[in-house]
């Protein structure tokens, strides 16, 4: 492992912070680097949930490492198993990820936190996507960001790459919450991954791939792919000791045990 990229495991969540000075620039060694991690992630049975943060203090990330561009790397080049970060493309991760963003969070930046499940981030946090200003495309967002927030918000961020802050991205509901610093930031995502770690795993996997899945399809084909069972989550969920346990929990008025299976 390099020294871009500092794993740090515990109680079943893996945090990723990611610490290329000065801007947290991302190259296609990187990426691919970060893909690999996120797919470890997926695939170790032992893990839940994952955070996302990176070190410094003026940038969450930069996104694109243009001086590494200009050094070489191609734009179409090998972003790894994951695509860009490691995670807007990465197949069948249905698990939970968490993104603790501070400082300027721009163009692939931006797209890295709009890669994970839930964000929190600081009061001075500011997103943008300034490759309109570079005669570029920010391809992740201009196909993300108009699904996430109302068309002329995202059009208005796409097309004039003004910056957006904290508080108004929380308006919009790209931001879950903002709080006071790094730290703050850092303390809420752990807070949340250990609540996120101990609930049932094959219903966060169920859900993960729902989502995922559904967001391409018309309501009626996405409730029979689910009500049939025909998502891999959603049947290991309904033949499984945890869906029997929930229930029995239930009734017996005490906390359930999940086993994952």
């Amino acid at each position: 492992m390099s020294v871009a990229l500092h794993l740090h495991q515990e109680d079943g969540i893996l945090e990723v912070t990611l610490d290329r000075p000065k801007a947290n620039a991302i190259d296609l060694a990187t990426s691919r680097e970060m893909g690999e991690v996120f797919a470890g992630f997926r695939d170790d049975p032992a893990l839940r949930v994952a955070i996302v943060r990176t070190a410094g203090d003026k940038f969450f990330s930069a996104g694109w490492d243009l001086k590494a561009a200009a050094a070489g790397d191609d734009v179409l080049g090998d972003y790894g198993v994951g695509g860009f970060g490691g995670l807007q493309l990465l197949p069948d991760l249905n698990k939970p990820v968490i993104a603790a963003v501070h400082g300027l969070a721009m163009g692939g930046g931006f797209e890295l936190a709009l890669s994970c499940d839930l964000v929190y981030a600081t009061e001075s946090t500011q997103f943008g996507l300034p490759e309109i200003n570079a005669g570029t495309l920010a391809d992740a967002a201009t196909v993300k960001l108009p699904k996430r927030i109302p068309y002329h918000v995202a059009m208005d961020l796409l097309l004039t790459g003004r910056w957006m802050g904290a508080p108004e991205a929380a308006r919009w509901g790209l931001v879950n919450e903002v709080l006071p610093d790094d730290d703050a930031v850092r303390a809420r995502a752990w807070e949340t991954a250990r609540l996120l770690a101990a609930g049932p795993p094959l219903v966060l996997a169920a859900i993960k791939e729902v989502a995922r899945v559904a967001e391409a399809l018309p309501f009626a084909e996405a409730m029979d792919l689910v009500t049939h069972s025909r998502l891999p989550t959603v049947r290991a969920l309904y033949d499984s000791e945890d869906e029997k346990e929930g229930a029995r929990a239930f009734a017996e008025k005490r906390p359930p045990v999940w086993k994952g299976r």
